[in-house]
Parts: structure tokens; sequence; C-alpha cells
């Protein structure tokens, strides 16, 4: 999301298109003739994600389903844009999410609890998505990496209720996703026309796919807006 270090996770892969709703087993790959959602004429829902980076996005005139927006950094950096996106996501009434861009360098529980105190900082309804990024692995191992993932998404889960989303570019995912597949995927392929990747590691099926940033980082749903607000809270532990 809006890192130069996530580009080359993005463009490079060669992957056969399949449908979020045509998982080949585990032991198989899809087939290389395997519909992609286009094909298949699929409901795509379409939403936006955005930063500090683009800090007066106008969401009224977006015609985004849902919106996602960074809350939180590593364990100090918070998104000084966070509030005014929040908000402007629950006066619109759109699918809203908040986001963690993860450093593996740090300890995990030190920065979950950052990200749950800024966004238990604002207004939290049934619904709101939450949602790791991790992208860079700070140097460390693919094993040390794949750990710090666990911790920090099943800390989460346990202090909200919630199974957040794990976000990530293609490559990053399927070389340190293992074992996360309970977890809904966020995933970005930019190479991919929107709707037609194929899930990475052990997921079956994604639950977004980000296939352009430009203007500004833009993805796809299979998912309709109820479903996606399934994903989310479903009671509000925290907030004001």
């Amino acid at each position: 999301m809006r890192n130069p270090r996530l580009r080359p996770y993005l463009a490079g892969s060669a992957l056969v298109a399949a449908s979020l709703l045509i998982a080949a087993p585990a032991h198989a790959a899809p087939p290389e003739n395997a519909p992609s959602a286009q094909e298949r004429s699929l409901p795509l829902t379409y939403g936006q994600d955005v930063s500090n980076h683009q800090p007066h996005h106008d969401w009224n005139a977006s015609p985004a389903k849902f919106g996602i927006i960074k809350a939180t950094e590593g364990v100090t950096f918070r998104d000084r844009t966070f509030a005014r996106h929040w908000q402007k996501l629950d006066a619109k009434g759109i699918v809203r999410g908040a986001y963690h861009y993860g450093h593996p360098g740090n300890d995990p529980i030190a920065e979950a609890e950052h990200f749950l105190s800024m966004v238990n900082s604002q207004p939290a309804k049934p619904g709101d998505l939450l949602v790791l990024d991790l992208e860079t692995t700070d140097g460390r191992s693919v094993a040390e990496v794949n750990r710090w993932a666990k911790t920090w998404l099943a800390h989460v889960k346990a202090k909200t209720g919630t199974t957040p989303m794990f976000y990530s570019g293609w490559k990053f995912a399927n070389r340190y996703g293992k074992g996360l597949a309970d977890y809904p995927l966020w995933v970005a392929h930019y190479s991919k026309a929107k709707g037609t990747v194929t899930p990475p590691a052990d997921w079956k099926s994604w639950a977004i796919h980000q296939y352009s940033d430009n203007p500004v980082d833009q993805n796809v749903s299979p998912l309709t807006p109820r479903q996606l607000r399934a994903l989310g809270r479903t009671a509000v532990k925290g907030g004001r």
C-alpha cells in the first residue's frame, strides 16, 4: 500500500487466473483454463484504500462501496488523517476498515496494541474491518515473519473477538503466509485484471483484490457489502 518495496511482489508473477469461488484442492494446482471471475460474470464490489498520502480524498465523490484506511505503523506511527477518513466513511455509510502496517523487527504484541489504541480512539461499529498489512521482513527469516504475523493476528482477534484480514502482495503472501488461511485474504496483484487473481499459499479464496494504485489504491471483492461487513466486528469492544 503505497510502499515501493511492495512493487516487485505485485508485477512479476505469472499465475493462472482463477475465480475466488473456484478453489483447487490443496494438493492440486488450478487448471490452466479455469475461468476467471470476469469470465464467469461474477459481480464485483468496488472499494478504495487510502492513507496520509491522500489526506483530502473525497469519499463523497468516490464510487467505492468499501473504504479501508491506514491507522498505524510499527509501534509509534499514527496516521494523522485516520480520524477524518474514519468519520467520512461513517457519514457515507459504506463498509469501512482500518489497517496496520507491520514491522516484524518489533514486538508483535506491542504493534497490535498500538493499532488497537488508535482504532479504539474513534467510535466503532459492527462490521468494521481490521487488517494487518505485512509487506516487509525487517531482515527476519520466513519462519520468524510467519510467527510474527500469527502472533499479531491472534492477539487482535483475542482482544476484539474479530478475525482480522491479512493484506500483502501475492509473492510475499505466498512465501510468508503459510498457515494463515483462517484469516481472510486481501491480496495485491497489479498485473492481473481485477478479480482474476489466484489465491496464494494455503488460502483457497481471497476476499479483496487490490488491482491498481492509480490514481488511488483500487480494489474489488466478490463479496457484497453485507458479506464484507460479516468479516468485521460483530460486537464493539473499546472505542467511544
